[in-house]
């Protein structure tokens, strides 16, 4: 049976799951997808925590969620919640989608097809002006383009798109009322005009190093291709293609000069089978057609048994027994992080499927 989603009421749960310390967006969805709904969910973890089950969580009160949804809506911005209305299919289906987005703009992009253009914050003049060519020429064919805001090819490629009819996305690392780079200010505006500006983080969070690798995944996962116009060897714009390549999207790549370290990364790619790209033409002519498909299939949540976890949950159930076993040797013989493992775990206690002992030990409960 799929999630119901009643907006003005699930908010509130969902967005005191979101800032429950020790839930991450995995434990969340668990959460969601065992008890149906946000309220049911948020009573579960209540529940659970309330019994000891979930060592580290701590519950965000529902008042606090609800002054902060009455906070941003006044500031005039729009929260869209995982399972609910407007919230973007293509994160819809990631394991970890954000359990609560906060956007502004015009939310028909989100119902375009979208094709990422993505490079170096120092780029070249050429590659600026690549970028902004390329993503007017996209946009005026009918994709919205997506990007982060970033300096360099990032600000061109929003520049180009909102010069074109289907408009851009810019996906922030920080805070809606945190625009960075601050001399973005003004595009950050035009983009909430002409298209939509979004985070997953609230209101007042900085764009601290550990978010962008998460914008750069929610970038992959909107889009059905990602255009890599400059980036070096060590370039996070090489990590938004990885992350495109997990997720099955299609990489596109323009080539440069061998002498140009900031050609590195995009040579690379192009070795390794990533499209070329001379012309918006070469974007659309990948997809003639099918870019304006679906994207893949809208988040549900059914009742049944465990979910999600991938494989460090399977790892983790092979490897208990009965017999109750220390964290620190599960973490040691998986050869996983330690959080990773926290995480996983919880979920596991969430589902009923493993039990916790004194002395911060684990055994598999079965049956």
């Amino acid at each position: 049976m799929p999630m119901t989603f009643a907006e003005h009421e699930d908010l509130v749960p969902l967005l005191a799951l979101a800032r429950s310390r020790g839930v991450g967006p995995v434990l969340c969805r668990r959460l969601l997808r065992r008890s149906g709904d946000p309220r049911r969910a948020y009573e579960a973890l209540a529940a659970l925590v309330g019994k000891g089950r979930l060592r580290g969580v701590r519950v965000c009160p529902l008042e606090r969620a609800a002054e902060e949804v009455v906070r941003i809506r006044e500031r005039g911005w729009r929260l869209l919640g995982l399972g609910g209305p407007g919230y973007p299919e293509g994160l819809a289906a990631l394991d970890d989608a954000p359990p609560v987005l906060m956007v502004g703009g015009d939310l028909a992009c989100f119902g375009r097809p979208m094709v990422a253009v993505v490079g170096a914050r120092h780029a070249s003049v050429a590659g600026c002006r690549f970028a902004r060519t390329l993503a007017q020429d996209l946009s005026a064919a009918g994709v919205c383009v997506v990007s982060g805001l970033a300096r360099g090819i990032d600000g061109a490629a929003h520049e180009g798109a909102l010069a074109g009819a289907a408009g851009t996305v810019a996906v922030l690392a920080a805070g809606l009322d945190r625009v960075y780079p601050p001399e973005h200010r003004d595009l950050f505006a035009r983009i909430r005009r002409r298209g939509v500006v979004m985070s997953e983080h609230p209101l007042g969070a900085p764009p601290l190093a550990r978010h962008f690798p998460r914008r750069n995944r929610l970038i992959a996962a909107l889009v059905r291709a990602v255009v890599v116009v400059e980036a070096s060897e060590r370039s996070g714009s090489l990590m938004t293609a990885r992350l495109a390549l997990d997720l099955g999207r299609e990489v596109l790549a323009v080539p440069g000069s061998p002498t140009d370290p900031r050609h590195a990364g995009t040579n690379r790619l192009l070795r390794e089978g990533a499209h070329l790209v001379e012309r918006a033409e070469d974007v659309l002519a990948l997809f003639s057609g099918p870019i304006a498909a679906a994207p893949p299939p809208a988040f549900q949540m059914p009742a049944t048994g465990p979910a999600g976890g991938g494989d460090l949950t399977r790892r983790l159930l092979d490897a208990l027994g009965p017999e109750p076993v220390p964290v620190d040797v599960l973490v040691r013989e998986l050869g996983v992080e330690a959080a990773a493992l926290q995480e996983a775990l919880v979920g596991l206690e969430v589902e009923g499927l493993v039990l916790r002992h004194p002395g911060n030990r684990i055994s598999r409960l079965d049956g």
